[in-house]
């Protein structure tokens, strides 16, 4: 089923349900009792579920790649340890790290083959699970989130912020860092650039909730945010964002994907956005490309 096939109500729902307002039961229910002339509801409900088979552009066997499961410490974490998906060009390096953030579900296949494509692109790039010190993803986004939300949050963050320095250390680093992140992990991107101050030399976060307005001053990063049309809650802290980012003198870029919703670059749910999401690739790209290089 495609996205205009989807009727707004459902994807209001489905918008609850993703970030752990309603579990999928109460999703599901809700739906079928919708009344849309001629179109069960409940179908289109089924079709924004993620299928995962579908989500791999980049295979982890490709030539071009290394791809490898790490352990690191994390002191002040969840558990002192951590564990992420580290993939490397082939080559000897050094190469500009990125830091790839999964969702509000932990590190599921979609975001594991994001960090393959920053690979392929020339980029030593870490997916860190936050999940890993209670298990890991469990193999679906249900019980992903379940577990999210029983981890303490301010721990949690600071496995992204070992995670963002540990990449950034790493052997194969030429010692520039980027983060990205998607939803849950586009909040903690604006989240380490007012943590990391220029221990981060660029950020690009994809619809996620704006830095802390009192702490935007310290940001040192250069910052693209990646916007969907139709996402009222995260598009509600865009203005003060940007009067803030403004007035702190940070370099910075919005963009806003016309027609698109939340979760437009996840190519695994009809929420996916072609044209919108390979436009948002090649702008962070190009921007990485610009920050990270240590060629001046």
């Amino acid at each position: 089923m495609q996205q205009h096939e989807i009727d707004d109500q459902v994807f209001e729902l489905y918008d609850e349900y993703c970030h752990g307002y309603i579990d999928r039961r109460e999703f599901m229910s809700r739906a079928s009792k919708l009344s849309i002339a001629g179109v069960s509801a409940l179908a289109m409900a089924e079709a924004l579920i993620p299928n995962y088979v579908e989500a791999q552009e980049i295979q982890f066997t490709d030539d071009g790649i290394k791809a490898n499961w790490i352990d690191y410490s994390s002191p002040g974490g969840t558990s002192g340890e951590m564990r992420g998906y580290l993939v490397a060009p082939v080559g000897e390096g050094p190469f500009p790290a990125v830091l790839v953030m999964h969702e509000n579900r932990g590190l599921n296949p979609y975001v594991k083959d994001v960090a393959r494509r920053f690979a392929v692109a020339g980029f030593l790039a870490l997916a860190p699970d936050g999940l890993a010190p209670i298990g890991g993803y469990p193999g679906n986004d249900d019980d992903g989130r379940s577990m999210q939300r029983t981890l303490d949050q301010s721990e949690l963050r600071q496995d992204m912020v070992n995670s963002a320095r540990f990449v950034k250390s790493h052997k194969l680093s030429n010692g520039k860092l980027g983060a990205t992140g998607f939803c849950w992990g586009g909040g903690t991107t604006n989240f380490l650039a007012t943590e990391m101050g220029d221990e981060l030399s660029a950020g690009a976060p994809f619809y996620g909730s704006a830095a802390a307005t009192e702490k935007v001053p310290q940001i040192k990063a250069a910052i693209q945010v990646h916007y969907a049309e139709h996402d009222d809650r995260v598009n509600a802290m865009k203005a003060e964002y940007e009067t803030a980012l403004k007035a702190a003198g940070v370099e910075y870029e919005m963009h806003t994907y016309a027609g698109t919703r939340h979760g437009f670059h996840n190519y695994s749910t009809p929420r996916y956005d072609q044209t919108a999401a390979q436009l948002a690739w090649d702008r962070m790209v190009a921007f990485f490309n610009k920050h990270l290089s240590t060629v001046n």
